[in-house]
């Protein structure tokens, strides 16, 4: 049973993390080739943001097959965990107020995504 949720947590921050990767390189290339500057992304950066940690939780829902809310918090959680360390560790600095929110609705998606992750599966064994 907890290798079974281990392993759905696994595949939601793999998947958010592949989608970041390949998202990242996507918008460089728009940056680099385009004249669209790195501030008007903002917005369209912190939107994939949240579809890719809904994403992920979804994943660690269907991986999991049960309490996806539980599942897509910790999802959630370690993602925000995983960008706090990097930012304070790289950069030494703490999150902002805004922030805060930010990675707050960050786990909101992923809880919603590991609870609708667990309906996909129906009734199903």
């Amino acid at each position: 049973m907890v290798m079974r949720r281990f392993t759905a947590l696994l595949y939601g921050w793999i998947t958010i993390f592949l989608l970041m990767l390949v998202s990242s390189f996507i918008l460089a290339l728009i940056i680099r080739f385009s004249e669209m500057g790195e501030s008007t992304l903002h917005w369209l950066t912190f939107g994939l943001g949240i579809v890719y940690v809904f994403a992920g939780g979804i994943f660690a829902g269907i991986k999991g097959k049960e309490k996806g809310w539980m599942l897509g918090a910790l999802t959630g959680l370690g993602y925000s965990l995983f960008i706090f360390l990097y930012q304070f560790l790289a950069y030494n600095q703490l999150f902002d107020g805004q922030q805060w929110l930010y990675h707050g609705l960050f786990l909101t998606a992923a809880i919603l995504g590991g609870i609708t992750g667990v309906n996909f599966q129906g009734n199903q064994e």
